[in-house]
């Protein structure tokens, strides 16, 4: 009895909006202006990907002070570690990607990973312009980064 209700729920449910060829390709150089950015320890590009008031966090889990704890990164904070050079690797190394997974108006959800991180995306659209909104990160294990 659910499955035909979610069925016809589903159904009645109209689809989002296909995103433009343009928007596509601007989602798209966001995504490496930021990876690559870093990649390349260029701070000014990944400064033009990231909104001013960016939220980028990684969950922690519960710690000694905090309960369902976060590590928290602003945008200042990231262009900063890109200037020391912190994930700064040679070009031929480089291994990464960006999947774009829906769009809906003025706002995306993307998926970017290198052998380091997966990073998760809200990215929202100012005029003609895509930005990164808020970054929920995760650190992949050392041996899987090898």
């Amino acid at each position: 009895m659910l499955t035909p209700l979610l069925t016809l729920a589903a159904a009645a449910t109209p689809a989002a909006p296909a995103a433009s060829p343009a928007d596509l390709a601007a989602i798209e150089a966001t995504c490496f202006d930021y990876v690559d950015g870093q990649l390349e320890g260029d701070p000014e590009r990944v400064k033009r990907a990231l909104h001013p008031d960016l939220a980028k966090r990684r969950v922690l889990g519960d710690t000694p002070d905090e309960r369902l704890g976060l590590q928290r990164m602003s945008r200042g904070e990231l262009v900063d570690l890109t200037k020391r050079g912190a994930l700064k690797t040679p070009k031929a190394e480089w291994n990464r990607s960006c999947r774009i997974l829906d769009v809906a108006g003025d706002a995306a959800a993307v998926r970017v990973e290198t052998p380091w991180f997966v990073d998760y995306f809200h990215m929202g659209k100012f005029g003609e312009r895509w930005v990164i909104v808020n970054a929920m990160w995760h650190m992949k294990p050392r041996e899987a980064a090898r």
